[in-house]
């Protein structure tokens, strides 16, 4: 059997095709602006815009957490908040304590490791760290005394409450859209998979001989298990079962179930249910029994209970050395950046930041779109500043139209959204005053290739040597997941939350696996990776998830029931 030596060719182009937009990008991108225009504004009427970096910590906050349902996005926008207020404290106090550059840049190093590992951990995002960390990094070149730090981290508070309030808001006039969306997703992954392998399609079982030939029908059925892993996530952490959500719920046990038997499954139906999920109408029947739920408050018999949350640690654990590039990629590019002379050695440092994704191969990506996108954005911020530079009140509002724009494009690629936060960073640095846009051009641009070709460097220094080894305990997870769902189904009547459980176990091994592999093929690992071990055994384990979805969907009590409004 053979298996696959991670590529070494990192890719160019295609780090800069533009994919399809997100079905919400409209979302962040009008929160923001009706975040972040009344403390601007205010301050504008005030004569204090020398205060808007502050108020713009909290109002970012309203970027975040647009993909979860309202519950878990309350708690989630408020650790945002709160995270991005630590960082701040942190930056303010600092640059009150000491005026020395090599401190702060060191400093700001590991403020962003930690930002980057806890949003990694807890997979807040996007926008992920970058935002956390810009903030804080800038903060820690502003002029300082411990006096004021109280009073600039009060307007960062009350800007956050304002912006989690923003989050929230959409929820008053449809509550159950993150939960709708997901479903949505999910049915049409399933709706994909099953149009691509009715009879006749050639897929093939993956053998000792023939794993390649069963690679794409293995990678389609994982993509469809991802969404329905991510939809039942969504639905479970979305608080009470209302009558909404149980409808969800039986649509998802349909997509399971087509899943499960692309062969019988109809993907036209499929995707009509997906499509009448996006307005506000009724949630469509099934047009099928599904299991009784009577006497089992807040549960089905074939809904997974709430998940179980893993400790932070375990979590933390596999990300020190994506910690540690950030760490050391951040502290020299800070420092080649004050070799240079350069004034604001944080654009450095924030680059950087940015740079870092899962693997190696995705940092390169990032790489190549921060750089032609800050290059581009520098262009912009040319053409722009003559029109911003007419007053306050006009600088203020290109900040605005930027905010919107760079929400509104990163969704199709990184670069084209930085097009628009680049000119948007260096108009924040004139809040305090006008400054000569050549000068801060000139800056930005080195700054750009200083911390891109530093944080490269160190990406390659760090090198992440347990991804093989997370390679071999995801496969033994999955092995020992699938084995405890053989046995509960060899029972002549297993438990049903038995079987609930092994399947909820199984299905997170999935996405686990596929998940860890995928990351591993991107970086520089010591030894060849198992990747047919890998497609042999998502197969094992898709049958194995198909038996459960079949043992679930075929208990005795079952009713039928009817759409429900939202």
């Amino acid at each position: 059997m053979s298996s696959a030596t991670p590529s070494r060719r990192l890719p160019l182009a295609g780090a800069l095709r533009l994919g399809r937009p997100s079905e919400i990008w409209f979302k962040p991108a009008l929160s923001v602006i009706v975040a972040v225009a009344p403390p601007n504004l205010t301050l504008l009427a005030l004569g204090r815009l020398d205060l808007a970096m502050y108020t713009m910590a909290g109002s970012l906050c309203a970027l975040y957490a647009h993909n979860r349902p309202y519950a878990a996005r309350a708690r989630t926008l408020a650790l945002v908040v709160a995270g991005m207020l630590a960082g701040l404290a942190v930056a303010l106090v600092a640059a009150s304590l000491t005026g020395s550059a090599v401190v702060l840049v060191a400093v700001g190093a590991l403020v962003a490791a930690v930002q980057k590992a806890l949003c990694d951990a807890t997979r807040v995002g996007p926008p992920g760290n970058v935002v956390l960390t810009f903030i804080s990094s800038a903060a820690l070149f502003v002029p300082q005394t411990l006096a004021q730090v109280p009073g600039h981290l009060a307007l960062a508070a009350a800007a956050g409450v304002w912006a989690w309030a923003v989050g929230m808001a959409p929820g008053l006039l449809r509550p159950h859209g993150p939960e709708r969306r997901a479903t949505a997703a999910a049915l049409n992954a399933a709706a994909a998979y099953a149009a691509a392998h009715r009879p006749g399609d050639g897929a093939a079982e993956p053998t000792p001989g023939r794993p390649r030939a069963a690679a794409e029908h293995t990678l389609g059925r994982a993509r469809a298990a991802v969404a329905l892993h991510t939809a039942w996530q969504t639905l479970l952490s979305a608080g009470r079962r209302s009558a909404t959500r149980r409808a969800l719920e039986r649509l998802l046990v349909r997509a399971e179930v087509a899943l499960a038997a692309p062969a019988d499954a109809d993907p036209e139906r499929l995707r009509d249910w997906a499509r009448a999920l996006r307005g506000t109408g009724a949630v469509p029947s099934t047009g099928a029994a599904v299991p009784d739920t009577e006497g089992l408050p807040g549960r089905s018999a074939t809904t997974p209970a709430a998940p179980e949350r893993q400790p932070l640690w375990p979590r933390l654990r596999p990300l020190a050395p994506l910690a540690a590039r950030t760490a050391l990629g951040c502290a020299l590019a800070g420092y080649a950046s004050l070799a240079l002379g350069i004034g604001r050695p944080y654009w450095a440092l924030v680059t950087a930041a940015a740079l870092y994704q899962a693997n190696l191969t995705l940092t390169w990506s990032r790489g190549v779109q921060r750089v032609v996108g800050n290059l581009a954005g520098v262009l912009f911020f040319a053409a722009l500043a003559p029109l911003a530079h007419l007053g306050p009140a006009a600088l203020v509002l290109c900040c605005l139209a930027l905010n919107f724009g760079a929400e509104a494009l990163i969704g199709r690629n990184y670069w084209l959204g930085s097009v628009c936060v680049t000119p948007m960073a260096l108009l924040i640095t004139e809040f305090t005053g006008f400054q000569e846009p050549g000068t801060l051009i000139t800056e930005r641009v080195v700054d750009t290739l200083v911390g891109a070709l530093v944080g490269l460097a160190a990406a390659l220094l760090v090198a992440d040597r347990g991804a093989g080894d997370r390679v071999e305990g995801a496969l033994a997870g999955l092995e020992h997941a699938r084995e405890r769902a053989v046995r509960l189904l060899a029972e002549p009547r297993p438990a049903p939350a038995a079987v609930d459980a092994a399947h909820r176990s199984l299905t997170a091994a999935l996405v686990d696996l596929r998940a860890v592999f995928d990351t591993a093929c991107g970086e520089r690992v010591r030894r060849a990776l198992p990747a047919d071990r890998v497609v042999l055994a998502e197969h094992a384990g898709h049958r194995t998830l198909a038996a459960t979805t079949r043992h679930r969907a075929a208990r005795p009590d079952h009713r039928t029931t009817e759409g429900v409004r939202p």
